[in-house]
């Protein structure tokens, strides 16, 4: 079975291939279709997605709702878990840290981040996770840490 960074770089290599992707990294992890997220990018060390302002995402006042950015944040680093995981080992979200920095007033880029030394230290492994709009502005900022063990 191809492994979910080879997935991404077959699929992304034809047109409309992001949007493709994203659909079925959705179908895989359904709560991440709650948040329509749109995977751009998925490499070693680095995930990203867009968690659109919409309807559905929307809280009483009109923003993005802060657990639909943490749901971006997680696909986020599920993505960059997958391409960065070696092949023996498995990964488990062990815990969210985040603050909510701003209002999340636009669609949000969700990105997640770690160095070779941050998978060197494993099994506990921080992931460093940020929400940004489209001026810029960091709306959340945290850190999810992963226990990366053998897999069994």
């Amino acid at each position: 079975m191809p492994s979910t960074l080879d997935l991404y770089k077959k699929v992304t290599a034809m047109p409309q291939g992001k949007r493709l992707f994203s659909v079925l990294y959705a179908q895989k992890a359904p709560y991440f279709a709650s948040a329509h997220i749109q995977v751009t990018e998925m490499r070693k060390h680095r995930g990203q997605v867009i968690v659109p302002k919409r309807r559905s995402t929307k809280n009483h006042i009109g923003t993005v709702h802060a657990i639909a950015a943490c749901n971006g944040l997680e696909a986020a680093m599920g993505l960059l878990a997958e391409a960065t995981c070696p092949p023996d080992m498995r990964w488990l979200p062990k815990g969210m840290e985040v603050q909510y920095l701003a209002k999340s007033d636009t669609d949000l880029t969700c990105t997640a981040e770690t160095s070779a030394a941050n998978w060197a230290a494993a099994p506990e492994v921080p992931v460093s996770v940020k929400a940004v709009t489209a001026d810029g502005t960091v709306t959340v900022r945290g850190t999810i840490n992963l226990w990366v063990v053998p897999r069994t």
